[in-house]
């Protein structure tokens, strides 16, 4: 095979790639392929102007200069493709600054040879000398440049410190076979013209780039997937929490409605209300006073119950004047067989618990447990070492089954649920029927 022969095959496979690249530039919209795209073209302008058939058309200073500078051109394009691929102003900062200074250096080196091809008296010593300097600082560079791109242990890095290397291995051979043989026999075989081995080196270049460019590509594509998979992943979790706490303030808002429901029920029905209005008027014939004060609890005992109707949470020191009022209704009616007896420290009584828990308590210990003037039904509100209310009442059951579906207690449970706080507890030990509940701080619930 022929050098011209070659020379097209060469050509040919830079053409390929460039067009390939074009393809993905279009395609992606990314700087690198554009900066790739200048390259090959500097290369192919380079080696364009050094075929033979090109030679013949030129001055010997213009081909000399070209054969100087050329080759310059496509490296200065390098270095900004090389920042531009391996972040080398964030990744390499040192290597960055000294690669500013060598594209200078470049430029003053393309001047010098302007000035030696078409100002000066031609000299083609000191042309040669400058030539071949420069080739070594560059050679100097690309080795110091391998190094670099291998230390920062990336795939990319690696496969181009890889094409630098052919590259460079192409570019030396090229040199020195020029000056071991400076009268190249063009028409003959092409391993034995200088520039071959350079467009070697060049081809294996820009096959590892290519590869580097395809590679780094698809890991972009693959992060982008994965950054847009968790984007997805996190929005559905935040519709699926705002959803479940839609559905929570929901089931709360009807489990509150509920629960209050029942317990205006409770005291509203005709029995509760029949009996409450025969010891009213008992005691409007017996004791004026009492009945006045009977009165005033009655009210203020339906006066809470509407405004508990509107809260999630209240202060256990109002739900404890609440159930002073309550009991003195239910003391009224049993007398001294029914003793409800509060002993909360005044530290606690900021404290918050569920509106209504105390009178579902002690309704549930009146329900079910014997109330007689020799048999007294005590109920003691109190807390423990762990700052817990504490609800507890002798056991004393009625032998008569009573009707109970747990209605009262479960909706207790399911109010702390709901706010996602500890659960109460129940025990029965020594006669003695225990209801222990977590107090809630102030502020502790959104």
């Amino acid at each position: 095979m022929t050098f011209q022969l070659w020379g097209a095959v060469f050509t040919g496979m830079v053409l390929s790639i460039m067009l390939l690249n074009v393809v993905q530039w279009i395609t992606y919209g990314d700087r690198n392929y554009g900066l790739y795209t200048l390259y090959m073209l500097a290369w192919l302008c380079y080696f364009g102007l050094r075929v033979h058939a090109f030679r013949e058309l030129f001055s010997l200073e213009t081909n000399h200069f070209v054969r100087a500078a050329a080759p310059m051109g496509a490296y200065y394009i390098y270095f900004d493709f090389a920042d531009s691929i391996l972040d080398l102003r964030r990744n390499l900062p040192v290597f960055f600054r000294r690669l500013q200074l060598v594209k200078i250096g470049i430029v003053v080196y393309v001047t010098i040879q302007f000035l030696l091809c078409y100002v000066v008296t031609w000299h083609p010593t000191l042309y040669e000398i400058t030539f071949v300097a420069m080739r070594l600082a560059m050679a100097v560079l690309g080795v110091y440049g391998i190094r670099q791109m291998l230390s920062l242990r990336d795939p990319v890095s690696t496969v181009y410190a890889v094409g630098t290397a052919f590259l460079l291995t192409g570019g030396l051979t090229a040199m020195f076979m020029s000056l071991a043989w400076p009268r190249e026999n063009w028409s003959g075989p092409f391993w034995n013209v200088s520039l071959t081995y350079m467009q070697i080196g060049i081809i294996a270049e820009l096959v590892c780039f290519s590869l580097g460019l395809s590679y780094r590509q698809r890991r972009a594509a693959v992060r982008s997937a994965i950054v847009e998979q968790e984007l997805i992943h996190e929005r559905e979790k935040h519709h699926r929490d705002q959803l479940e706490a839609e559905l929570a303030v929901q089931r709360l808002e009807q489990e509150k409605t509920e629960v209050h429901i029942r317990a205006l029920q409770a005291q509203v029905n005709p029995h509760f209300l029949f009996n409450s209005l025969n010891s009213l008027s008992a005691l409007i014939d017996d004791d004026t006073r009492r009945a006045g004060v009977f009165l005033d609890e009655l009210s203020s005992v339906y006066r809470y119950l509407l405004r508990a109707n509107d809260q999630i949470l209240t202060p256990l020191a109002a739900e404890l004047t609440f159930i002073q009022s309550y009991s003195h209704l239910l003391q009224t009616r049993h007398g001294d067989a029914l003793r409800v007896v509060c002993r909360v420290p005044p530290p606690l009584l900021s404290r918050q618990i569920p509106p209504l828990t105390l009178q579902l308590l002690v309704e549930n210990a009146v329900k079910h447990n014997i109330a007689l003037p020799d048999q007294p039904l005590t109920i003691d509100i109190d807390t423990d070492g762990d700052d817990r209310l504490v609800v507890r009442n002798n056991v004393q059951r009625k032998r008569a089954r009573v009707a109970s579906n747990g209605v009262g207690l479960a909706n207790i449970w399911s109010k702390y649920q709901m706010l996602n706080q500890p659960m109460p507890t129940i025990s029965e030990a020594n006669g003695q029927f225990v209801i222990t509940l977590p107090l809630i701080a102030e502020n502790s619930v959104v």
